[in-house]
């Protein structure tokens, strides 16, 4: 993935914008994610009960009721993508919790048509649930117990492949539904609930292991999201960094705006899967909740701007905003980047609503299906022309340059297919 330099100038900030403005639009930005933070952990903590429930007592209704929980997990974690990208603290986190696509025969049985080992990674298929024994870069590993040390630090990413994905949001959301098997047709993943069952209930071998791994899984992902809520309180080093100084603090905003805007939703989430035409290039692939998974991303985006935040028990949380700084320069620029933002969040509401009534976003990206080709169109084309008016709110701020990210499959659609 490469980057666009957009070209901003570089100005003396108006002395109408105090520091003092700038401070407080940077306590709130701190405050908002702090907030999401602590949503993203108390939703997790049901999932957690849930997935306690499930081991307990196996059965339709106590996965169902796991996957529920799940699926209101993620609501509010995608609302704190828009922090990634200009806080380093949140990034060289986020690989623990999100990380995606995941090669999901390293966790556990695959269909025969999921093929073997690649020369991109050999640990495609270990099937960590079947093997207490493995071999790791020629070391033998001892995987009886599945410990969180054994998933976070040994086999996460192991040999620097991204795609050995073993924890965060996905494993257990693999481990939920298993592989969604139908293509471009109807229907997500569909695990039996007797994959977790006891003793003569146990389908596909390995039931007590595959228990253990799911929770363990689960409590490391309410532990991850346990440590970044504490960096954003106050003391801690997500708020500390940000706050050391008020321009680089109003950048961080505007770069995980920027970035998780064109680049990575616009462009690796969305406009990359429409060109290869490919189920499997959907964010919540096994579950079919994609489509929340993109509208939420856009709404942590707009809430940044305006400053605001509605909480899972329904309080907001709001304050001094981007927006105001914005409106004290160039009213017109605000206005445009408002609207613009609004726009995007009407198309992905259409395309949410769209998979609500059943038209999932695999189905969408099924080459020919003119319907699903302009929902997701007219979403990322959205999400550009809101990019672009964030590079003009930079500059009316009168901030240094920003490298916001990029993707070839926006920048050089050529290099997709090479």
């Amino acid at each position: 993935m490469k980057n666009i330099i957009l070209s901003t100038s570089i100005f003396l900030l108006s002395s109408s914008i105090a520091f003092a403005d700038k401070s407080a639009v940077i306590e709130n930005y701190a405050n908002i994610a702090l907030a999401k933070f602590e949503d993203s952990v108390i939703t997790a903590k049901k999932l957690q009960t849930s997935v306690n429930n499930l081991i307990a007592s196996p059965s339709a209704e106590t996965l169902n009721a796991a996957k529920s929980a799940w699926l209101l997990s993620r609501n509010p974690y995608q609302q704190t993508e828009v922090y990634r990208f200009g806080n380093a603290i949140v990034d060289d986190w986020e690989g623990k919790v999100n990380a995606w696509p995941l090669d999901e025969g390293l966790i556990d049985y695959v269909s025969a048509t999921y093929g073997g080992a690649t020369d991109e990674n050999e640990y495609a298929v270990l099937n960590i649930i079947a093997n207490p024994k493995l071999i790791l870069s020629g070391m033998s590993i001892d995987a009886t117990n599945i410990t969180r040390e054994l998933l976070s630090e040994t086999l996460h990413e192991a040999d620097e492949v991204e795609s050995n994905v073993a924890t965060g949001y996905h494993a257990v959301e693999f481990l939920l539904w298993g592989q969604d098997l139908n293509g471009h047709g109807t229907g997500a993943g569909n695990r039996p609930w007797t994959d977790f069952g006891k003793e003569n209930d146990c389908t596909n071998q390995n039931c007590d292991r595959r228990s253990s791994y799911l929770k363990t899984a689960t409590d490391l992902l309410v532990s991850d999201l346990e440590w970044m809520h504490a960096q954003w309180q106050t003391g801690g080093d997500a708020r500390l960094e940000l706050t050391k100084d008020v321009n680089n603090g109003l950048i961080a905003m505007l770069t995980g705006m920027g970035s998780l805007s064109y680049g990575e939703q616009a462009g690796e989430r969305m406009k990359l899967g429409l060109m290869l035409n490919d189920p499997e290039e959907e964010h919540d692939c096994f579950s079919d909740n994609t489509h929340n998974s993109h509208y939420y991303d856009g709404l942590g985006i707009q809430n940044v701007y305006l400053g605001t935040y509605k909480r899972i028990d329904g309080s907001i949380v709001s304050g001094a905003s981007l927006s105001s700084l914005v409106a004290a320069l160039d009213v017109d620029a605000d206005i445009a980047l408002k609207s613009d933002l609004t726009s995007t969040m009407v198309e992905l509401g259409k395309l949410k609503e769209a998979a609500d009534n059943g038209f999932a976003y695999d189905q969408m990206l099924e080459k020919g299906n003119k319907k699903g080709e302009a929902l997701i169109l007219n979403a990322v084309n959205g999400l550009v022309t809101q990019t672009r008016s964030i590079e003009r709110a930079t500059i009316v701020l009168g901030l240094q340059r920003i490298s916001f990210e990029g993707s070839d499959s926006l920048d050089d659609p050529n290099a997709v297919f090479n």
